[in-house]
């Protein structure tokens, strides 16, 4: 359940909940405090209402040590380090407004983007209900991009991502909002956009554009990034097993991860029960797996002995940190009453 935002810095006046007044659009930012917001607000200017969510650990009515260092005329608000699925629910719920553009805190608006917000707006049929501005991944000319780059140039992709994904306030009101039980920033949006879709409105891609800065977030960045595997089965549950082609996505490779880390555990089992042939089978199968995988994310790259190196660690840390991560979230997908047919009994916020 959504708390009650009991907290608030540079408050705006105060309006009746769910009235639909003032400016035409609210700009969304949850963070976590990530130096990458003071250029995200610089590029929005002085034009729309923004309300920046402050999501970083604590109790909504304790302020943190340090304040956010934004403009005085940005409303920020506190959601107590809940994730931004919850931040984003106190956001679009604290403004007023008809329409509510979510960004995240590390992207930069394009040049003329508000004009280009109002223009896409404007142009949309009633019976749509969101709007995703485009999305660029500069990449570092020069050189081939890394593994970590190249996730990121993704997003560039991705159907209905909230890095820049505008809502019609009724859109997320018939949906319910996000649903809290996605922890991280990760299939948070591809389940909102699904659900306003089935109550009836249409998404449609805008004209304006944002770009997304790539950043080094460090050696194992990418061992971090298989915790969404547990959103994935979640996202089977709510959705049922064809929600990668609902989302427009691609199948990952759980299921080769799932192998190889079959065959790790088979051949130390093996070997440690004396079972020599079996361990050696077990393991050659086990090292193929991994070599395959780890040229798969080398040969695209770089290939700069760092990188290189970075490669060959996290392709054996991978598979099974990606597998525990999908158990975990079977788990608790079931631990929270959600059926594997879709079908939802549990509570969204």
């Amino acid at each position: 359940m959504t708390t009650e935002m009991t907290r608030e810095t540079n408050p705006a006046p105060a309006k009746e909940p769910h009235q639909e007044t003032g400016p035409a659009v609210t700009v969304v930012v949850p963070t976590i405090g990530r130096p990458s917001l003071a250029a995200t607000l610089a590029a929005l200017g002085p034009g729309p209402e923004i309300v920046v969510v402050d999501d970083r650990p604590g109790e909504s009515p304790e302020p943190p040590a340090l304040p956010l260092p934004v403009p005085g005329r940005v409303r920020v608000i506190r959601s107590g380090g809940r994730g931004p699925a919850a931040a984003r629910n106190a956001g679009w719920r604290a403004a007023t407004t008809p329409w509510v553009v979510f960004l995240d805190d590390d992207v930069v608006p394009g040049p003329g983007w508000v004009r280009a917000l109002a223009e896409d707006l404007a142009r949309l049929p009633e019976k749509a209900g969101g709007s995703q501005g485009r999305l660029e991944v500069p990449l570092p000319p020069g050189r081939r991009p890394t593994d970590a780059e190249r996730n990121t140039a993704g997003l560039a992709g991705a159907d209905w991502i909230t890095a820049d994904m505008a809502y019609r306030r009724t859109a997320l009101e018939a949906a319910g909002g996000f649903d809290e039980r996605f922890p991280g920033a990760y299939r948070e949006d591809a389940d909102l956009a699904l659900r306003v879709e089935q109550a009836g409105f249409a998404l449609v891609k805008g004209e304006r554009l944002t770009r997304h800065p790539v950043r080094d977030d460090g050696f194992w960045s990418s061992v971090r990034l298989q915790r969404g595997n547990a959103s994935d089965a979640l996202m089977r549950h709510l959705h049922g097993r064809d929600w990668r082609m609902a989302i427009g996505g691609h199948t990952g490779r759980l299921r080769r991860h799932a192998l190889a880390t079959g065959m790790g555990l088979l051949a130390l089992a093996a070997a440690g029960g004396r079972r020599k042939e079996l361990a050696a089978v077990a393991g050659l199968a086990w090292l193929g797996l991994t070599a395959e995988f780890a040229w798969a994310r080398i040969a695209p790259g770089p290939r700069t002995p760092e990188e290189i190196a970075r490669m060959v660690v996290t392709s054996v840390v991978i598979p099974p940190v990606a597998c525990a991560h999908r158990i975990r979230g079977e788990v608790r997908a079931r631990a929270n009453g959600v059926r594997a047919d879709g079908v939802r009994t549990g509570r969204r916020s």
